[in-house]
């Protein structure tokens, strides 16, 4: 992409595509009848261009930040474009946000103003409105609220009356949208003056970011951190390509492929969790980034599809995939891609790749044709188009890494966080490391120290776990008005301390092994990684959901979600099946079978208690916009469950297992 990317900045960016594209379709999003409607790039731009027009008359000016509040849809990114070519900073969050959220984020980030998607999140600013002095206008996408002045309720609903002293003025966003367009045809040429004003070190967005610990942050992104990402994601694109927005639109993740469908004229369809099964088989998309909960969902859907079959279809199921599986595992090698934490001597290579030939040889005519009537029908399941998903924001589980791309649906997991813009390493189909996120990025540095001593393992030592740090022109800005907290990650001379743990491999590719702050530390002073226990259990489909607990305890225990399709007889909701001793005990030897020495496990590091949740983890309460669990959150929430493990009758049984 590095090629084809002149802009200094992402005004430019808007800019250069709508020239370059004009009338082809760049977003779509699905109407009243559930059908998608389509904006051209030109269209996208001059709608921008309008609503920035109207924002300029409004008062906002270049570097004045404003708040976002709104799920995927084609609104959000003409208030993207809006923001951005007035030369200001979004401040985006999704319709899930909080009343505290609310409170905290709009008044520590300065927004001037906020948009808002609907009347429901309309409701949520005037909650809380005495809290949000700074704001002086607001603006609602929605196009059926009437949307005027002060706010008060009738019936249930919010109604806005003219000529209110306290409160923020209401403006249609199709309004401005109006306003604008006047404006420019009576000779208002304000935008291209912002536009032309713009530095590559601007701010065009303050991400807050929920995480998985501690009081939001605002993580300050620039033109220059995004512009770094498009000119180096290794992925060809253009104008045939489709991509289909499922995560967090504001998140940085999905903003990068935002951007990049921008810039390579590849057109982009919101759709939602709702929606996916029904979208993948309309757009059926040759791209799309996605999170590891995803490729779950999809994979265990699979297996139970696949385990309800008749019999003749299960075998033809074995012996597709493990056809598959061993074609492409002597593929990868022969192309030094499979996964090497070691390093391997000359002999063990030569036999690895008389092996690897030998597959490849006796099983291609069978791998051909079973991978025609079995393993093609299981590729229709993402629309049959895909090129390519690239899955980030947690760790995704090797085995459904490894299923996909052995069926041929291609997974590039990637690496980074909102502070890297995101993007740190990508896996790529030359670099094809399954269990790796891929090489790094270009013009990013990378140091793995001791997490102990704070001593530099890598580089030269690969195979060796260490807590990684990074140095590249997508390194954010710092965090808004937080210096001490910004200190704390990011050094003088430029290096972000990331909070993962990682080792380098011998195929030159990164693979994350944990973080620290999720490492629990026994009474013992054992350190364990609860990331990769988690990720075996949850290969159960006796287990939906999982979180492994212990720190400063004797013993590792688990809160488990059981899965109310497998455990169906026992009860209809998680309650019923949290209280059931049954189903404890199933879950208990589920457990006890796939955390065992003989499956890898130390022994310090079997669970020795379950507790069963009464409910599963949800976004915007245990769970982050990018689907990880806020250890923090279900620990404070759960503490009488996780203290029950460790009270005197655990105790007793600790010693009666032992």
């Amino acid at each position: 992409m590095s090629s084809k990317i002149t802009a200094k900045n992402l005004a430019e960016l808007f800019y250069d595509s709508a020239k370059k594209f004009e009338d082809q379709p760049a977003f779509g999003t699905k109407n009243n009848v559930r059908q998608f409607t389509m904006m051209s790039f030109r269209e996208v731009y001059e709608t921008g261009v309008r609503l920035a027009t109207g924002l300029i008359d409004l008062g906002l000016k270049a570097h004045d930040h404003v708040a976002v509040l709104s799920e995927n849809r084609i609104e959000w990114i003409i208030t993207n474009y809006g923001i951005i070519l007035c030369g200001a900073a979004d401040v985006p969050r999704g319709t899930d946000v909080t009343d505290g959220d609310i409170r905290y984020i709009l008044p520590h980030s300065d927004a001037k103003m906020v948009f808002v998607e609907n009347e429901v999140t309309l409701g949520k600013i005037e909650k809380n409105i005495s809290e949000l002095k700074n704001i002086t206008h607001i603006i609602v996408m929605d196009s059926d609220i009437n949307a005027s002045n002060e706010a008060d309720h009738k019936n249930g609903k919010i109604q806005f009356h003219p000529s209110s002293q306290s409160f923020p003025k209401v403006i249609s966003m199709i309004d401005l949208i109006a306003k604008g367009k006047t404006l420019i045809e009576s000779g208002d040429r304000r935008v291209e003056e912002r536009v032309t004003a713009i530095q590559p070190e601007d701010l065009f967005t303050i991400i807050y970011t929920s995480g998985t610990t501690g009081e939001p942050k605002g993580v300050m992104l620039t033109h220059a951190n995004m512009i770094s990402q498009l000119k180096n994601i290794p992925i060809n694109i253009g104008p045939s390509d489709r991509f289909l927005s499922i995560l967090p639109v504001w998140h940085s993740f999905e903003r990068v492929f935002q951007m990049g469908t921008i810039a390579m004229g590849a057109t982009q369809y919101y759709t939602n969790v709702r929606n996916i099964r029904e979208d993948l088989m309309i757009v059926k998309p040759t791209f799309m980034a996605s999170a590891p909960r995803l490729w779950e969902s999809l994979y265990q859907g699979m297996q139970s599809k696949i385990q309800t079959s008749s019999l003749i279809k299960k075998v033809l199921f074995k012996l597709a995939y493990g056809c598959a599986l061993k074609i492409q595992r002597s593929i990868q090698f022969l192309k030094g891609n499979r996964l090497d934490l070691y390093g391997r001597n000359l002999f063990q290579s030569i036999s690895f790749a008389l092996l690897s030939l030998v597959s490849i040889i006796v099983l291609f005519l069978p791998y051909l044709f079973l991978d025609l009537i079995v393993l093609k029908k299981l590729r229709l399941a993402t629309g049959g188009k895909l090129r390519g998903s690239v899955s980030g924001g947690g760790s995704l589980p090797f085995h459904i890494d490894e299923f996909f791309n052995t069926i041929k649906i291609p997974v590039f997991e990637g690496y980074g966080l909102t502070e890297t813009s995101p993007g740190l390493a990508f896996r790529t189909p030359k670099h094809f490391v399954v269990g790796s996120v891929g090489r790094m990025f270009p013009d990013t540095e990378i140091l793995l120290k001791d997490f102990e001593t704070g001593d530099v393992i890598y580089p030269p030592k690969k195979g060796i776990k260490g807590e990684i740090y990074v140095r590249g022109p997508q390194i954010m800005k710092g965090y808004y008005k937080r210096p001490e907290a910004t200190a704390k990650v990011l050094t003088y001379d430029g290096w972000l301390n990331t909070g993962d743990l990682g080792i380098m491999t011998f195929n030159d590719t990164l693979k994350i092994v944990g973080r620290t702050k999720e490492t629990i530390v026994l009474l013992n002073g054992e350190n364990i990684e609860p990331v990769p226990i988690e990720n075996k259990l949850i290969q159960s489909q006796l287990i939906d959901q999982v979180m492994v607990v212990g720190q400063d305890q004797k013993y590792l225990g688990a809160l488990i979600l059981p899965s109310l399709d497998k455990f169906s007889n026992y009860g209809s909701t998680y309650e019923q099946l949290a209280i059931n001793n049954v189903v404890q005990e199933k879950i208990e030897q589920e457990v006890k079978n796939l955390i065992r020495i003989e499956n890898g496990f130390k022994s310090f590091e079997k669970i020795v208690e379950v507790r069963l949740l009464p409910k599963s983890f949800e976004v915007g309460d245990e769970l982050s916009a990018k689907l990880s669990v806020k250890r923090h959150v279900v620990a404070a929430k759960y503490e009488s469950l996780i203290n029950s493990m460790y009270d005197g009758k655990s105790q007793l049984k600790v010693l009666i297992k032992k």
